[in-house]
């Protein structure tokens, strides 16, 4: 008759020390992970607001309203671009991607600078908000001027600037029968 032989066996321990020493052995990690510092944003003492550089060579144009700033992504506050394959049509009748055009913009303000952004916050998809410079210029307020993006409703200082590209008729303003609902629906 073979035998079972046991391959694997467990080393004896102490049953009177075991719960308790390893117990305490995880509160004591737990206490030392905290104390040798944690990142802020792992513990829940993020700052709400930070600053965010890059460079000229590191900055791309996502579409209408964000950036990604090296590996960094950031979307414009305060204003709501078209999104990239959204058709427009000029008073001529003849359709473009005015997410495309609002994006083209984006890069026109943004090529040769070095960005400067404040980040203020999330967004619902959990980019990070924030205003931009590019060359000291507001990058937001520049692009609702120049009629490729609008300014959200609580932006006093953007629907000033989306007044005045209104009223010349610049980007999107020039081709307003065409232009997506949200536009033409503006008050």
């Amino acid at each position: 008759m073979l035998s079972r032989r046991r391959i694997f066996r467990p080393a004896r321990s102490s049953r009177r020390w075991g719960g308790a020493a390893l117990g305490g052995s995880a509160a004591l990690l737990a206490l030392g992970l905290v104390g040798l510092g944690l990142p802020a944003s792992l513990s829940g003492f993020a700052p709400r607001e930070q600053d965010w550089a890059a460079e000229a060579a590191l900055v791309r144009v996502a579409d209408g309203d964000t950036l990604r700033l090296g590996s960094r992504t950031l979307r414009l506050a305060g204003l709501l671009s078209p999104q990239r394959g959204q058709t427009c049509t000029t008073a001529q009748g003849v359709g473009f991607d005015c997410g495309a055009a609002a994006a083209e913009a984006l890069a026109r303000l943004a090529q040769g600078h070095d960005i400067a952004c404040r980040v203020q916050g999330r967004d619902r998809l959990g980019r990070a908000l924030g205003t931009c410079k590019a060359g000291g210029m507001d990058m937001g307020a520049a692009l609702v001027e120049a009629g490729w993006a609008l300014a959200e409703d609580d932006e006093a200082t953007l629907a000033r600037a989306e007044a005045t590209a209104r009223q010349a008729r610049r980007g999107l303003w020039a081709h307003l029968p065409g232009a997506p609902a949200s536009w033409r629906m503006r008050p």
